[in-house]
C-alpha cells in the first residue's frame, strides 16, 4: 500500500506545549473507500456490517453485494466518471449502491429523500446524474421532473429487498410497486440477473468519490466536490485521534445521521465499515424507538445532534437502561444544553464525552476532544490531525485574530473539499490563498481549544451592538421548563434589529412571556435580552434534527411582505 504525499500542517503550539499520544500529523495511506470495504470484507467476513429491521448483513454479503450491483449498473451503461445519484433513507440498498457507484470509478451524488420535486429536479441537473437510485414511494416524485433532468435510467428499491417480508405485510405506504417503463428498473432484479464475481476497482486516489450538496444556507444548495482522498483522510484522522478506542471488528453504532448527510456519510458509514464495525441503520430515528434499540443493540458509541439526546432524556425506556455498555458520546451540529449535558454524564460516567465541529466542505470532521485530552464544555475540541485552524477578523478576512478573540474560522488540510461542483466563483469566495473560510464565528483559547459563537451571517446588529444568537439559545434552554430554543433577529425601527426567541416547552410545563424574559434579564446584558418571545409546538428541523434558523427567519420576513 502506498504512502498518500499530501501536504503537512504546521505542528501547532499546543502540540509542542502539551505531550500527547496523538501526534501533530500523520502520513496518511493512499487507499480509496471500495478499497477500504475490500480489505475489511477480507478480515472480518461473516462479523455483521449491517443490521437492518434486525436482518443482519455480512461483511462477506456486503460485499458481494458491491460486486453484484457494480456488474448490474455496467450492464445498464454507467461508466467510470459518470454520477449516479442515490435518493434512500438508510437503507441497505444505499450502502451497496454508494460503493458499487465508486468502484467503478463513477461518483455518487446522495440525495435527501425529502426533497420537493423542485428541490429534485435543481440537483439531478446540477449534479449531470444520469442515473438514480430511489425508494420506491418517492418514485411519483421522479416520474414528474424526469423529462427535465439529464436521467437516463431510474432503478427503484423496495422496503424489502433484502427482508424476509412479502410486500403485503409492510406498513401502508411503505411498498409502491415500480411501475412499467422501459427505462425503470427494479433494484433486485437486476441484482439477480448479474453475478457477484469481483469487478475491476477503478476508484482512485484523487478521483471524485462523491457529490455531498450543502443545505443552501448561503443560497442555492451547492455540490460539494469530495475526493477519495478527503474522505479517507478524514477517515485517518478520526482513527489516529480516537487511538486505543477503536475496537476494530468489534464496535457497534446506530446511524442516525442520514447517510446523505455528511455527518452520516463519513461518520456513521465509512468510518465504522473501514474498522469492522456493525452499523445499525436507522431510517427514520424517533426517541421511543431509538431508546428501545439503544436496549437491545447496546451500541458502544453515540453519537446524535443535542435535540436527539434531549428526545431521548424525555423517554423512561432510555433512563431506565443501563448504559454502562456505551464508551463514547458525541454531540454536534449546535450546543448540548448544560442541563442535558450534566444528566448525561451522569447516567454514562464511563463515556468519554466530546463536541464535535465540522462541515460537509472538510468531509466533514474537523475538531474534536482527542483521547488524552479531557473534555472542555463549552469547546467544540482541537484540530484533528494534520489539520490547522486559524480565526480571521470579520470585515476583510484578511487579519488574524489573537487567542480570544471572536473572528471566522478557517481551516486548512487534507480534508477540504476539491470546491463546489461547477461553481468556481463560488468556490473562490471561501477558498482563499489554501484556506476554506467556514462563515462560522469563533474564537480559539490560549491552549487551541476551538470555541463556536455563531454563523457569521447569523448575527443580529440591534442599536450597534453585535449579538450571537446562539448564545442567547444557550440560556434560553437552561431555563428548566425549556425544551427547545431557537433565537432570529427580526427588523426594528429603532434598533435596526431586534432579538426574537422562539420556544418549546417540556410536556405538561407552562411559562409566561414576563418569566422568561426576567429570567434572560439575570443571565444576559441588556442589549442581548429577546424582546420579542413566540411558544411553539415544534420547531423546523433539518433531516440530522438540527434547528433551522434559517427558515424561522424566513418565515418571519413573509409576515412583513
Amino acid at each position: 500500500m502506498q504512502t498518500a504525499t499530501t501536504p503537512q500542517a504546521e505542528t501547532k503550539f499546543w502540540l509542542k506545549s502539551y505531550p500527547s499520544e496523538i501526534p501533530a500529523t500523520i502520513d496518511f495511506q493512499a487507499i480509496t473507500l471500495p478499497q477500504y470495504l475490500q480489505k475489511s470484507a477480507e478480515k472480518y467476513q461473516n462479523h455483521p456490517a449491517l443490521i437492518f429491521q434486525g436482518k443482519p448483513i455480512s461483511y462477506t454479503e456486503l460485499n458481494n453485494f458491491v460486486h453484484q450491483f457494480g456488474r448490474a449498473l455496467q450492464n445498464l451503461g454507467v461508466q467510470k466518471g459518470d454520477k449516479v445519484a442515490i435518493m434512500l433513507p438508510n437503507f441497505p440498498q444505499l450502502v451497496v449502491a454508494n460503493f458499487a457507484t465508486q468502484r467503478l470509478g463513477a461518483t455518487s451524488v446522495m440525495v435527501n429523500p425529502l426533497y420537493t420535486e423542485r428541490e429534485l429536479a435543481y440537483q439531478l441537473n446540477d449534479s449531470d446524474a444520469e442515473t438514480l437510485v430511489v425508494w420506491d414511494v418517492l418514485y411519483p416524485k421522479v416520474a414528474t421532473v424526469w423529462q427535465n433532468t439529464p436521467l437516463k435510467r431510474v432503478i427503484v428499491c423496495h422496503l424489502n429487498d433484502f427482508l424476509p417480508i412479502p410486500a403485503a405485510a409492510l406498513p401502508p405506504g411503505m411498498y409502491a410497486e415500480a411501475v412499467a417503463h422501459p427505462q425503470v428498473f427494479e433494484f433486485k432484479n437486476i441484482m439477480e440477473s448479474a453475478d457477484n464475481q469481483p469487478i475491476e476497482d477503478k476508484s482512485e486516489w484523487n478521483g471524485l468519490a462523491t457529490l455531498l450538496y450543502t443545505g443552501g444556507t448561503t443560497g442555492v444548495s451547492k455540490g460539494v466536490m469530495l475526493n477519495h482522498s478527503n474522505l479517507s483522510i478524514n477517515i485517518q484522522q478520526t482513527i489516529a485521534w480516537n487511538g486505543k478506542e477503536i475496537e476494530y471488528g468489534s464496535g457497534r453504532v446506530l446511524a442516525i445521521y442520514p447517510f446523505f448527510h455528511a455527518a452520516g456519510y463519513t461518520a456513521l458509514q465509512n468510518l465504522p465499515l473501514a474498522c469492522g464495525y456493525t452499523v445499525y441503520l436507522i431510517p427514520r430515528p424517533e426517541a421511543k424507538s431509538l431508546a428501545e434499540i439503544i436496549a437491545t443493540f447496546k451500541p458502544t458509541a453515540l453519537s446524535m445532534v443535542p435535540s436527539m439526546f434531549v428526545g431521548l432524556l424525555q423517554e423512561e425506556k432510555f433512563l431506565n437502561t443501563d448504559l454502562s455498555f456505551v464508551k463514547s458520546v458525541a454531540s454536534g451540529a449546535s450546543p448540548m444544553p448544560p442541563a442535558a449535558f450534566a444528566k448525561l454524564k451522569a447516567m454514562m460516567p464511563q463515556a468519554r464525552f466530546a463536541d464535535v465541529y465540522g462541515l460537509t466542505e472538510i468531509s466533514p470532521i474537523g475538531t474534536g476532544a482527542p483521547i488524552d485530552r479531557p473534555f472542555r464544555a463549552g469547546s467544540v475540541g482541537l484540530p484533528t490531525v494534520s489539520t490547522e485552524i486559524k480565526i480571521m477578523d470579520l470585515e476583510t478576512g484578511e487579519t488574524e485574530m489573537p487567542n480570544g478573540q471572536s473572528g471566522e474560522i478557517c481551516f486548512r488540510g487534507p480534508q477540504v473539499m476539491q470546491g463546489y461542483y461547477k461553481k468556481p466563483q463560488q468556490t473562490a469566495e471561501v477558498i482563499r490563498n489554501g484556506w476554506f473560510y467556514t462563515g462560522d464565528i469563533g474564537y480559539m483559547d490560549e491552549d487551541g481549544w476551538l470555541y463556536i459563537v455563531d454563523r457569521k451571517k447569523d448575527m443580529i446588529i440591534s442599536g450597534g451592538y453585535n449579538v450571537y444568537p446562539k448564545e442567547i439559545d444557550e440560556i434560553l434552554t437552561s431555563h428548566p421548563k425549556v425544551l427547545e430554543a431557537c433565537t432570529i433577529g427580526v427588523p426594528d425601527e429603532y434598533r435596526g434589529e431586534t432579538a426574537k426567541a422562539f420556544l418549546v416547552l417540556k410536556p405538561n410545563e407552562s411559562l409566561s412571556e414576563d418569566e422568561i424574559k426576567a429570567y434572560c434579564k439575570s443571565k444576559l446584558a441588556a442589549f442581548k435580552v429577546p424582546t420579542i418571545y413566540e411558544f411553539t409546538e415544534a420547531l423546523p428541523k433539518s433531516a440530522v434534527g438540527k434547528i433551522l434558523r434559517r427558515e424561522l427567519r424566513q418565515m418571519e420576513l413573509a409576515k412583513l411582505t
